[in-house]
């Protein structure tokens, strides 16, 4: 089945390269940027400055090609694919949840952004986490358990480039 899907705007960063990059939002505190929405989509935008985050989803425009096992940034350890949040995936889409810092018309305004220079956006979800509370009982986090603390300090580097 073919997909076709319409960027709605571009997030704009200080990152110019992958390398170097923080690897989670949680790596990313403090780090400003923007997303310019399309003006034919700013109408979209109604309501959101009544929200403190939304889940951006993005296209991982520099990724080419996939891997179904990787060695993760913070384990040395290979895993599938999707016991992962490695950008080297089939479809090549990322999310993040950001803090809204303001919002001008067309622009949104952010913090804790960990996504490259230029990426293409795809949607924009307000971020509310009471919709998910009483739907995980019992929380397991695979291989991360040991291992999320480092999303904060540990830098990308170029293995899925």
């Amino acid at each position: 089945m073919k997909i076709e899907l319409e960027s709605i705007g571009t997030i704009h960063t200080e990152f110019k390269d992958v390398e170097g990059m923080p690897i989670q939002p949680t790596g990313a505190k403090g780090v400003k940027g923007k997303i310019i929405v399309d003006e034919k989509y700013a109408n979209g935008l109604k309501d959101l400055q009544y929200f403190s985050h939304i889940n951006i989803i993005y296209l991982l425009h520099k990724v080419e090609g996939y891997l179904l096992e990787v060695k993760p940034f913070m384990d040395n350890n290979t895993h599938g694919i999707f016991a992962t949040r490695s950008p080297k995936r089939p479809n090549h889409i990322g999310s993040s949840i950001v803090k809204i810092d303001k919002i001008d018309d067309n622009i949104i305004h952010i913090s804790n952004i960990d996504v490259l220079n230029n990426t293409p956006l795809l949607d924009i979800k307000p971020y509310v986490p009471q919709l998910y509370e009483d739907t995980i009982d019992e929380l397991k986090i695979g291989w991360f358990e040991n291992n999320h603390k480092k999303a904060k300090s540990q830098k990308s580097d170029d293995r899925f480039k």
